[in-house]
């Protein structure tokens, strides 16, 4: 209890976005399955309808248990540390341009869809994924069953491959799409807000 009371008050915002994710996900998964229904978004309807507030409330809900874990995981394990060294206000900053490029980039590429809808937190995690991977580039994780820690840049990579994958398949309401947004949206934000972090990764990871 004190290690969780400790990572709260050094990160907030990171766990007050994963309880929020996880409680509305499993709310709508659950309990109230309409409730993922109102909150898809639905890039054909946003302006007609003026269904804009599921710009960011479609990023809380899930398409499954799977779904959920995997944001989930990924928010956990690169959030907390990367608050903790940008501080909450920039990371609060960051997250909120990562949800919203990669909802301008669903936009684009569906809004003449009128059977298009789409939900999850990808993006916007995503974003915090490849801004973390700018600050400490030398970073692994565990995953389990894997024996050996994976360096954090192939854990991006290989995220990155399996988006570029699924969403070449059809059906399904995830927005594999917008990880690539996402992914772009954390790079652009460190460069545009943080030019020596940003010069030292790519000296880094370039060799």
């Amino acid at each position: 209890m004190n290690a969780l009371t400790a990572i709260a008050t050094a990160a907030p915002a990171s766990v007050l976005l994963l309880g929020a994710i996880v409680l509305a996900s499993l709310i709508g998964l659950f309990a109230a399955p309409g409730f993922i229904d109102r909150n898809l978004f639905r890039p054909y309807f946003l302006v007609p309808r003026r269904q804009y507030a599921t710009l960011v409330t479609s990023a809380f809900i899930h398409a499954d248990v799977m779904h959920l874990l995997f944001n989930g995981f990924t928010l956990w394990a690169f959030a907390i540390k990367l608050e903790q060294a940008i501080g909450t206000p920039h990371f609060a900053v960051l997250y909120t341009f990562g949800l919203l490029a990669s909802d301008a980039g669903t936009w684009l590429n569906h809004r003449a869809e009128p059977n298009y809808a789409t939900l999850g937190a990808s993006g916007a995690i995503t974003a915090v994924l490849f801004a973390s991977i700018v600050y400490f580039p030398g970073d692994s994780l565990f995953i389990m069953p894997i024996p050996v820690p994976i360096p954090a840049p192939l854990f991006a990579a290989g995220y990155l491959a399996y988006t570029w994958y699924a969403s070449r398949q059809q059906g399904g309401r995830i927005n594999h799409d917008a990880h690539f947004a996402g992914a772009l949206a954390g790079v652009v934000f460190v460069a545009l807000t943080d030019a020596p972090a940003f010069g030292r990764a790519v000296h880094i990871l370039t060799g």
